[in-house]
């Protein structure tokens, strides 16, 4: 007996599928008996079907990442002021997969796991936060972030899971600057919360490394860039507001410095 056979191939898109099943020839009369028929045509229709399932799992892929995605029917607000800002930026810089999240007031108040499972993320590991950081040592010619390789301040992006280490960032510092500054001037403390907020623009549990007032360096922890999702979340610029976008493209569209820092 006859039997119809469609090699599928890793490179195929669902829409390649259905166009190659339409135009596969049917064989005649003489190859193919009234029940071999039948079954070509069953087989035709579960092939399509599977290529239409295939698209819309791609396309909600597609729409579970982008910022349009979110609709009132999700439970998700509509875009505010600091959301369509941000969108512009990230849009500007060519990061294409991202999601804004609105968390309840109650947010911090939650353990990890919970907030993990407000914001849809896979594991706690994706749950990352923006902090600033000033070299309390640095020399007095040291005041601002003219220079990434010997700023006043950098923000560092660490997961809540991790503890930063801050001797890890000092020893960076100093290699980056080929031991040309003594290490002694480097001394990475936590920014005060005013400070902070006149640098960024953005208050306590709200920081976010982009758009800030002040363009100031980024690092960001390794072992964020290793995470097996290739997605993280952070501050979203509001305290309920949070943003998740895909690691490589934030590493291609800002360049921040990858520290092992935690």
């Amino acid at each position: 007996m006859w039997f119809l056979h469609l090699q599928l191939q890793e490179r195929d898109s669902p829409r390649e599928v259905k166009t190659r099943l339409r135009r596969r020839p049917t064989p005649g009369p003489a190859t193919m008996g009234t029940a071999a028929v039948d079954l070509e045509a069953r087989q035709l229709r579960i092939l399509g079907r599977i290529a239409d399932l295939e698209l819309a799992v791609q396309q909600r892929r597609i729409g579970a990442l982008s910022i349009s995605a979110a609709s009132p029917e999700d439970g998700e607000a509509e875009a505010g002021a600091t959301e369509a800002r941000l969108s512009v930026l990230l849009a500007a810089r060519g990061v294409r997969d991202f999601a804004f999240r609105r968390v309840p007031a109650e947010y911090y108040d939650r353990p990890l796991e919970e907030r993990r499972g407000l914001l849809r993320a896979d594991s706690v590991a994706q749950l990352c936060k923006s902090i600033v950081m000033v070299n309390t040592q640095a020399t007095a010619d040291v005041v601002d972030c003219s220079n990434p390789k010997n700023s006043k301040y950098y923000v560092v992006v660490v997961q809540y899971m991790a503890r930063l280490n801050a001797e890890n960032i000092k020893n960076f510092l100093y290699e980056l600057n080929e031991k040309q500054i003594p290490k002694k001037r480097f001394n990475m403390r936590l920014a005060p919360e005013e400070e902070s907020h006149k640098l960024t623009g953005f208050v306590h549990n709200a920081v976010t490394c982009i758009g800030m007032e002040t363009d100031i360096p980024v690092i960001i922890d390794e072992a964020i860039t290793k995470l097996d999702e290739g997605f993280f979340w952070l501050g979203g610029g509001e305290v309920d507001l949070k943003l998740g976008m895909r690691t490589s493209q934030f590493l291609s569209a800002f360049s921040p410095f990858v520290v092992k820092c935690s």
